[in-house]
């Protein structure tokens, strides 16, 4: 918004003097790191406030799970406020809006997402916390099934807005593999290289939706340790604002290889404002956690990261940058599919994988720490296979 009224109100702030102060706003690079502070005092700001309010509505979470030692060890978490995650996504919610371009498409797209899935988020929140409790016997929150609908018809949505927004560009409809150029180095203008698939409609839909449902759900099978979903989404959102800059640019885009699709520079906002976000909530979610996030949050953060890397065509480069998260949802499927295959077998101690360790002698600090460096390493090893092409 303040970059939209510098563009309207531009000869009535030059002739008062104050305009080149402000020029700094026409710089992506500024709002987009701006966004990281701008959202990261928001949550500061707002943080305690919002526990307070969560503790009056007896938002406390209360974790189970199917063992008895793993119970043992989370029991001090009983009672911690959850649904956190109204915080964080009102933190960018208003740094998005503040900070981008309200006229770009990819900026609507990113909102739509952030919402749609906090208010998912929150609906099976309250209901996991407030329905079973004041009517005994009611279920637990949204069935699964309910949840992944929502997922999949957002995917959907998203898949055909991507697509429509591509136009006749076919460098914002490829589907970039691992080791492998888009263009061809050393010609005139974006020649794309011969050996590059360009995706169908149908192709880049279901793509998409697979990427925002999958990686929603992985996001909030992680967020189970004190300070876990958080960190590991803010290393990752940083490394999406790299990767946003570069393919928003034409002439980055040629010299890294890498797809460029039009417009798509000014979700570095949108990234920026996500780190900033999962820093500050990492404050009080740090251990021991005061507050968690909860499906309000780990929802929109994790189909947010899946949508960024779709629109700017790097879904294969988030596997990467965001190995553990699928490492966890993929540590679910194996132990419930060994578990019902076998007639009982287990391959983890317990899933997802952070309880596997947990329960192996790590304190919680330390498989959230090692997470972490793992979240590091990951965004290491994709910036590596960035220029081995």
């Amino acid at each position: 918004m303040l970059y939209n009224l510098l563009q309207s109100w531009h000869d009535w702030l030059e002739s008062f003097g104050g305009y080149s102060l402000l020029q700094v706003l026409y710089q992506i690079e500024f709002r987009a790191f701006f966004a990281v502070i701008l959202s990261f005092g928001i949550v500061l700001l707002l943080g305690k406030r919002t526990i307070r309010w969560l503790l009056r509505q007896k938002l406390g979470d209360s974790p189970e799970f199917y063992n008895a030692d793993l119970n043992q060890l989370m029991k001090s978490k009983a009672n911690v406020p959850t649904m956190g995650g109204i915080l964080i996504v009102a933190a960018m919610l208003v740094t998005v809006a503040l900070l981008g371009d309200l006229f770009n498409r990819y900026i609507h797209l990113a909102l739509v997402v952030m919402v749609w899935l906090a208010v998912v988020g929150g609906f099976d929140d309250w209901l996991k916390l407030t329905t079973a409790r004041r009517r005994p016997g009611a279920r637990e929150g949204l069935f699964a099934w309910e949840k992944l609908l929502f997922q999949l018809g957002l995917g959907v949505i998203c898949g055909m807005y991507l697509w429509r927004l591509t136009g006749d560009s076919e460098s914002a409809r490829v589907l970039t593999l691992p080791f492998q150029r888009t263009y061809q180095p050393g010609t005139e203008g974006l020649a794309l290289e011969p050996s590059v698939i360009v995706l169908g409609w149908l192709a880049f839909v279901f793509l998409t939706t697979v990427f925002i449902a999958g990686t929603s759900n992985a996001v909030n099978i992680t967020d189970g340790m004190d300070g876990l979903a958080s960190g590991l989404v803010m290393i990752a959102s940083l490394a999406l604002m790299l990767l946003a800059y570069i393919a928003g640019s034409s002439g980055r885009a040629q010299y890294m290889l890498f797809p460029f699709v039009e417009g798509t520079e000014e979700l570095m906002v949108v990234a920026g404002a996500m780190a900033g976000a999962c820093l500050g909530f990492l404050w009080f979610n740090c251990a021991p956690a005061r507050v968690f996030m909860g499906d309000t949050g780990s929802l929109p953060l994790g189909g947010l990261l899946a949508y960024l890397a779709c629109a700017i065509r790097q879904e294969f480069l988030l596997l990467v940058i965001g190995a553990v998260f699928y490492w966890e949802i993929l540590s679910v499927v194996m132990q419930v599919t060994w578990f019902r295959l076998t007639g009982g077998r287990r391959i983890f101690r317990c899933s997802p994988i952070h309880h596997h360790f947990h329960l192996g002698g790590w304190s919680e600090s330390q498989v959230v720490a090692r997470f972490w460096i793992l979240g590091v390493v990951c965004v290491i090893a994709a910036a590596v296979l960035l220029k081995l092409r």
